[in-house]
Order: C-alpha cells, then sequence, then structure tokens
C-alpha cells in the first residue's frame, strides 16, 4: 500500500471516529438522567421564548419601525409590510413635531403634551401616595395577633384579583352625580341634595389639579395597595428581630423604631416598590378610558388614551408607535433614576 493510500485511509479513520464521538455526545446529552432534565427545561423554556419573541419582542421591534413612518392601516403601501408607497418614511419628523411649542402646533401635539403632564402628575402623585399608605399599613398588620394577619392580607389583596373595568365601573357608580353612594352620604350629613359631578366637571380642582384626575387616582391606589402591602410584609418579615430587640432595649419608641430602623433596613424593598408602581402607572389605561374617557375637557386624557386614539381612532399608527417609543424612554429613564437614588450597598 502506498503512503498516499495510507494518509487517506488514517484520515477517514480519523473523521469516522469524530463522527462517531460526536454523535455518541449527542446521544448522552439527551439520554440518562441529565439528559431528561435538560429535555425538561428545552420543553417548560421553549414555549415561552417563542411567546415573547412573538407577542413580545416582534411587536416592540414593528413599533420602533413604525415610528419613523407616516402609516395608516387605512391606506396602501409597500409591499413590505405596508411601509413605503402612501405610508411613507418621514425618519425623525414625528419626534421633532413633540418639540413644537409653538401656538400653531398641530392638534395632536397639543393632545401629547397634554397627556403627557397629565400622565407624569398622576404617576408622580400616585407613587408617594402608595408607598405612604401601604408600608405604614405592613407594618400595622404585621403587629397584629399572628392569627388574624392573613385575614387582613386577604382582604386587602382581593383588589389587586379583580379586574380593572369592575373596579372602574364601580367606583364610577361611587361618584355618579345622580346616584352615587357619595353625593348619597353628602346629602345625609349636610341634611339636603347635593349633586357633584365628580367626573364630569372641569371646573372642580384641588390645588390646580382636575377632582376627576384624583378620582382616578383613588380608585387605581384602591386596587393596587395589595401589592406592594404583600411586598413590604415578605420584607418585614426578613428584618432581623436582633436588630429589633437592640433598638427597644436603647430606648427607642415605636415610631423611632418604624423610621430610624424598619426604613432603611427597607431601602432595597422601597425601590423595587416604587419602581414597578411608576412602571404600573405609567401603563393605567382601563381606569382613565371606563371613568373618565380622558375627560372633562381631556383633565384625564392619558398618554395610553392618547397612543389608542392615535392609532385606532384616528388612524395615525406612525404617530401612535413614536409616542409610545417615547413612554418607553421615559419609563425606562425614570427606572433607572429610581434605582441610581435608593440603591443600598448593604444586605441585612
Amino acid at each position: 500500500m502506498s503512503a498516499s493510500s495510507k494518509i487517506k485511509t488514517s484520515d477517514s479513520k480519523a473523521s469516522s471516529e469524530t463522527v462517531a464521538k460526536a454523535s455518541s455526545r449527542r446521544s448522552s446529552f439527551l439520554t440518562g438522567r441529565k439528559g431528561a432534565e435538560r429535555r425538561f427545561v428545552f420543553g417548560m423554556v421553549t414555549p415561552m421564548v417563542l411567546y415573547m419573541a412573538v407577542f413580545s419582542v416582534l411587536p416592540i421591534i414593528w413599533a420602533v419601525a413604525l415610528a419613523f413612518f407616516d402609516y395608516s392601516a387605512r391606506r396602501t403601501g409597500g409591499p413590505i409590510l405596508g411601509l413605503g408607497g402612501e405610508n411613507p418614511f418621514v425618519g425623525i419628523e414625528n419626534f421633532q413635531k413633540m418639540t413644537d411649542f409653538s401656538a400653531e402646533k398641530p392638534l395632536e401635539v397639543r393632545q401629547f403634551h397634554l397627556s403627557l403632564r397629565t400622565t407624569l402628575l398622576f404617576a408622580f402623585l400616585v407613587v408617594p401616595l402608595n408607598l405612604a399608605i401601604t408600608l405604614p399599613l405592613a407594618s400595622l398588620i404585621e403587629s397584629v395577633h399572628q392569627r388574624m394577619r392573613p385575614l387582613f392580607r386577604n382582604l386587602f389583596f382581593l383588589p389587586v384579583l379583580t379586574s380593572a373595568v369592575g373596579v372602574a365601573i364601580m367606583w364610577g357608580f361611587i361618584l355618579s352625580p345622580q346616584r352615587g353612594l357619595l353625593n348619597a352620604l353628602i346629602s345625609k350629613v349636610v341634611g339636603e341634595t347635593t349633586i357633584i359631578a365628580w367626573t364630569s366637571d372641569p371646573s372642580l380642582t384641588v390645588l390646580g389639579i382636575p377632582v376627576s384626575l384624583f378620582a382616578v387616582i383613588v380608585a387605581y391606589l384602591w386596587q393596587d395597595l395589595g401589592y406592594n402591602l404583600i411586598i413590604f410584609i415578605a420584607a418585614l418579615q426578613g428584618v432581623p428581630q436582633s436588630v429589633k430587640e437592640a433598638a427597644l432595649i436603647d430606648g427607642a419608641k415605636p415610631w423611632q423604631l418604624f423610621r430610624h430602623v424598619t426604613i432603611p433596613l427597607l431601602k432595597p424593598t422601597i425601590m423595587l416598590a416604587s419602581v414597578l408602581t411608576m412602571i404600573s402607572a405609567f401603563q393605567v389605561f382601563d381606569l382613565f378610558q371606563v371613568m373618565t374617557n380622558g375627560g372633562p375637557n381631556d383633565q384625564t386624557r392619558a398618554l395610553s388614551i392618547d397612543i389608542y386614539e392615535s392609532a385606532f381612532r384616528f388612524q395615525r399608527m406612525g404617530w401612535a408607535a413614536a409616542v409610545s417609543v417615547v413612554l418607553f424612554l421615559i419609563v425606562l429613564v425614570l427606572s433607572l433614576v429610581q434605582s441610581k437614588l435608593l440603591r443600598s450597598d448593604w444586605e441585612y
């Protein structure tokens, strides 16, 4: 046998051995106990990854793309997803229009500015109010008898499980000017029939803030309190008892213990709750839509309402996509700022 044929024979044997080793590794990768665990993980993770890709990642990419087009589903566009043609590429024109503060700015720009102001006002009122109520309330619940704690936890968490539309209808009935429970209670107290349009009178304001916006805030807080309450209760249960006992031995009163010991130890939890509440506040749609529909006189027109009406009522989907991108960036920046300000470099 010649040298060249020997080299070819050895190369073929080496390649066959490599293929055999690779195939054995593949078979062993999915066989046995470890292989069963891997198959289970793949089976559980793959549907979630596909779900996130189809219903989260792709819509985000599509929204970002639409933000650079003057797009409407009613117009015939180009061959690629309807982009181009009668749905032309406009670049950053939609974003440039948002910075127009002149008196002659278009209607959609005025509505965007108003919606942005309303959403920021709503979020910056909701977050501190939520934390100011839930943290002391969680501490109070943890101070009652151990048998009563599950009852209070369930009572306060039940509204979280309630549909937002149902909550909006319930509070709409309470605040109804004709047959509302609140007006009926006020009428009983003052002794005469009182009719107050809590959600439809544009002249009702408190410190320059529309009462209709306060009505939505109350409904949102009523539904959302239980979520942060459970988070704070779990965090309070993790606070070392030895730290509390040491403070009490040093003469700390209950309020001093709460202020100087409990709150500093809960700083990471407060950061988590504030970020989650801020994100949730920017996404509120159902309560605004059902309770006020953005009224009266657009006083409760949030960005979510503006995006919805621009996209599906006026068919300005390119503009609506640009507003949604701005909303995403605002939430991202505020979340990063909150994380930076409330970050703690230590753990207990």
